[in-house]
């Protein structure tokens, strides 16, 4: 039987529309990444742009290799990637002859404009997959795309250069060509664009014939190689880079022999080995390139984290982690519709009605976003990141249940029964964009803030003239101590500089250890929190007694044995550190020179408070006490003069009311009231007394209230030119610059 054909758009011409919302979404996340200001995982820097560093600088210039790279259980690949725009970025800024600062700039924005671009891919399929599950220009389409826009944990995580990131998109790439056809099941030629093969037929052999991919006119079978061809790649590039992504396609691949002839399955089988093998030799020879020994890191990585626990050496959590507290972080205010979608579409998975590949796509991704977390939540060490590439499918799913409450409520003509769903749209889409802003702006922005200061400080001594030969100039860098928990902030990518020394706390697993050397295993930022002044005493070249005098930069550094850690130019640390520190340091040369604000709150008490940067120089200490000094007055100003203000526009609208009573009872003559009113201010004033007011912290007395309630104000007393002072029982109420000077 002759298969059908069916017209496809070259693939170099996508319609316009899908051409503006590709831009718009680029456009999008490229906003969103500089967006960002905050720090979230040390994965983020450790391990892709550290290592991206030294392919492209060299080992000399400072980046720090943590030690799954040391012990190869991390691909390469990623790395890699950011190490060419590295060098593009170096060579750009060389041929147009930047400036130092400019150069380090153009190399922190660098990985994240690419990052911008990646996660713009990734909506841009997530979009396109959700057109092919609801239709071209469906509700579901559109409302899959405003989710995905405008979802908090997206703004906050899709542009950070973690692997977890680059792995979303290439996952959902890898779903949106997937041949859903086969792991239907509708494999008849009952319906257009079915394929017509059946079991047993000769023509079987036709699906693994040669075929174009780029004919503008192409059979359903070779659509949906070309499909295999596009879609195993990504997929086996997403299991290289994080191989627990292995449960989401063997969750698919079980769907698809169950559904599929044997013949389908022959084809499917003998694509996943070739794709499967094409990308793993490109993975292994860029191994072998990086570490310079032949290794498969997959295969150490499950070893060490599994077999080992090395995992658990970072945090354990409980059992249903994933589920109480995996996909609130992942859907925010989604997670209610999430879920809705999720029980529909697996409670009513053998339904005849609609599409029957639509319902398949669904039911399989609610199936692969209930097993992945099920299988994650065997091992001890859980983190939200390691089920992101389930998000796209959960808009997806979700998208139903938001277009069944919300589009009556948009597009019905005004009724107030819609008005209450309304104002739960607009109280979800704030909530999300306070959550989002509030991720990226404020919460934990001190590490990144505190290295733009640093590279500042450095640029400023960089060039520093020799004490004994004043007409002589020389390179000199800053050198930095960080007393925080391990990976606390961004190393190289963001010092840039590699003049800058810098050292700071380790946390390396215990490697090759029984279980009892485990249990009582103490890395070495757990020493210092353990013991702060036992720790600068026997790991600080000259202990607590010999501190520096003077900034490194000014004099020759001596040579510093190995092991210990040299006194640095300045300290970084939490504020929580502070007092223990104030003691320990009491008779160096230390103090603070500079303070950034970095949480409110912190589940880990050793990252509580702002981030404080102490130095050596005293000049830079003079001008931030003088800085320091300049805030608190202005903010005192401030304070001052919005009490004045409130006081101003209270006696404002105060007198409008006085001046409006007589206005009313002009006509009538004076009433007794006023009579007496009158009489009593008499009594009780004098000619030369002013009317006074009292401070709203001074609490009123009842003579004062009652004066008031007449009009009288505050008034001296009648006794109080005759009567000293010291017989009153009142005190003096100090002024308001009295209390704020």
């Amino acid at each position: 039987m002759p298969l059908p054909y069916s017209p496809r758009r070259p693939v170099h011409q996508p319609p316009r529309p899908i051409r503006n919302i590709l831009l718009f979404l680029i456009a999008y996340r490229l906003v969103n990444a500089f967006t960002v200001r905050t720090f979230f995982q040390p994965d983020e820097y450790f391990q892709s742009l550290e290592p991206a560093w030294e392919i492209a600088f060299g080992k000399d210039q400072g980046a720090w290799i943590t030690w799954e790279w040391r012990h190869q259980l991390r691909s390469s690949l990623h790395p890699l990637f950011f190490a060419a725009l590295y060098r593009a970025a170096d060579f750009l800024a060389t041929i147009l002859g930047t400036s130092p600062a400019t150069r380090a700039e153009l190399l922190i924005a660098v990985p994240k404009a690419a990052q911008a671009v990646i996660a713009a891919i990734g909506d841009y399929y997530t979009w396109k997959l959700a057109i092919r599950v609801y239709g071209t220009d469906s509700r579901g389409a559109w409302t899959t795309l405003a989710a995905t826009v405008l979802n908090p944990w997206q703004w906050f995580c899709s542009t950070r250069t973690l692997s977890n990131c680059l792995e979303t998109t290439l996952t959902i790439a890898a779903l949106e060509l997937w041949p859903w056809k086969w792991s239907a099941g509708t494999t008849t030629d009952n319906g257009p664009g079915n394929i017509a093969i059946k079991k047993g037929q000769e023509g079987t052999n036709t699906l693994i014939q040669r075929y174009d991919c780029r004919s503008s006119i192409a059979t359903a079978a070779t659509d949906v190689l070309c499909s295999l061809h596009r879609c195993l790649p990504l997929a086996a590039l997403a299991c290289i880079l994080r191989p627990t992504n292995v449960l989401i396609w063997a969750t698919l691949a079980c769907f698809a022999w169950l559904r599929t002839t044997w013949a389908q399955r022959r084809v499917l089988i003998s694509e996943a080995v070739i794709c499967g093998s094409a990308v793993l030799a490109v993975s292994v020879v860029a191994d072998r390139l990086f570490y310079g020994i032949w290794t498969f890191p997959p295969l150490r990585f499950l070893y060490f984290n599994v077999a080992q626990s090395l995992a658990v050496f970072y945090g354990s959590n409980n059992w249903h982690y994933y589920a109480t507290e995996g996909y609130p972080l992942l859907l925010t205010t989604l997670l209610p519709f999430a879920i809705l979608g999720l029980y529909r579409k697996l409670s009513t998975r053998n339904s005849s009605l609609g599409d029957p590949i639509q319902s398949a796509i669904c039911v399989q991704l609610a199936t692969v976003c209930v097993a992945m977390p099920l299988a994650l939540s065997v091992i001890s060490h859980k983190e939200v990141r390691f089920i992101y590439p389930l998000l796209p499918a959960l808009h997806i799913l979700a998208a139903p249940p938001l277009v069944q409450f919300f589009y009556p409520a948009l597009y019905s003509p005004a009724h107030s029964i819609y008005q209450p769903r309304r104002l739960v749209l607009l109280f979800l889409l704030l909530v999300n964009v306070v959550v989002a802003l509030y991720t990226t702006l404020y919460h934990a922005r001190g590490p990144l803030s505190v290295l733009s200061y640093l590279r500042g400080q450095h640029q400023q001594h960089a060039i520093q003239p020799v004490r004994r030969e004043p007409e002589m100039f020389r390179d000199v860098g800053i050198s930095v101590g960080f007393l925080m928990p391990c990976h606390s902030t961004p190393w190289r990518s963001h010092l840039v500089h590699p003049s800058i020394t810098a050292w700071a706390l380790s946390c390396e697993p215990p490697i090759d250890m029984n279980a009892t050397q485990k249990a009582v295993y103490r890395d070495e930022a757990d020493q210092f929190y353990d013991d702060p002044a036992g720790f600068l005493r026997t790991q600080m070249a000259g202990g607590l007694r010999f501190t520096p005098e003077a900034p490194s930069y000014y004099f020759k550094e001596d040579v510093i044995e190995p092991h210990l850690h040299e006194w640095p130019d300045y300290l970084v640390f939490f504020a929580q550190l502070d007092p223990t520190l104030r003691t320990l340091l009491r008779s160096s040369y230390y103090d603070e020179c500079w303070r950034t604000h970095n949480t409110d709150w912190h589940d880990d008490w050793r990252r509580r408070g702002d981030i404080v940067v102490w130095c050596l120089d005293t000049q830079e200490q003079d001008e931030w006490r003088d800085e320091r000094y300049r805030r608190d007055q202005q903010s005192r100003d401030r304070q001052f003069d919005r009490i004045i203000h409130g006081f101003k526009k209270g006696k404002q609208q105060k007198s409008s009311w006085r001046a409006f009573l007589p206005s009313i009872s002009s006509p009538s003559p004076p009433s007794t009231l006023a009579s007496w009113r009158s009489s009593i201010q008499s009594v009780f004033s004098t000619k030369s007394s002013k009317s006074s007011f009292a401070w709203p912290w001074r609490r009123k007395t009842r003579w004062e209230t009652f004066l008031e309630n007449f009009g009288l104000g505050q008034r001296t007393s009648w006794w109080s030119d005759w009567v000293p002072s010291f017989f009153s029982s009142k005190k003096r109420v100090p002024t308001e610059r009295e209390l704020f000077a």
